[in-house]
């Protein structure tokens, strides 16, 4: 399935698949890596709307910071299975954007974890809070 462009009222879609390394000595995804897997799907829905987390960085001196996590796992994923990051963004703040992430199971749908991030934008340099750049804030 191919991901889908992003919009500000949508959910973005990215595959994934479980890797060896992704699982635990039970042959299932080791729990802390759903949250990778979801790094991911933030990253490339900034990417689908045309931003790059270092050009951000450089030109206009910005970066992002987990502040919050909330997870649920439902079902387990294993090995090989490939799988849907769901991301939807609930939430714009000024500094800050929060979303609804679930993890799929692409063969059966089956939902193994579902999340919400709360993500703040900071200056580069102080790593203090700052707004975001406006035509980041204007493209979401």
């Amino acid at each position: 399935m191919p991901p889908q462009t992003p919009g500000a009222q949508s959910s973005f879609d990215w595959p994934v698949r479980v890797y060896y390394e992704d699982t635990d000595a039970a042959g299932v995804v080791f729990y802390a890596n759903y949250l990778r897997f979801m790094e991911r799907g933030r990253t490339e829905w900034l990417r689908a709307l045309g931003f790059e987390q270092d050009r951000l960085r450089v030109e206009q001196g910005v970066i992002f910071a987990v502040t919050a996590v909330e997870l649920k796992y439902l079902t387990p994923a294993r090995f090989n299975d490939l799988l849907t990051v769901r991301s939807s963004l609930s939430h714009k703040g000024g500094a800050s954007l929060a979303f609804e992430q679930d993890i799929l199971r692409v063969a059966d749908q089956a939902v193994c974890c579902r999340g919400a991030v709360k993500v703040v934008c900071l200056d580069a340099l102080t790593l203090r809070p700052r707004r975001l750049p406006d035509r980041l804030a204007a493209a979401i």
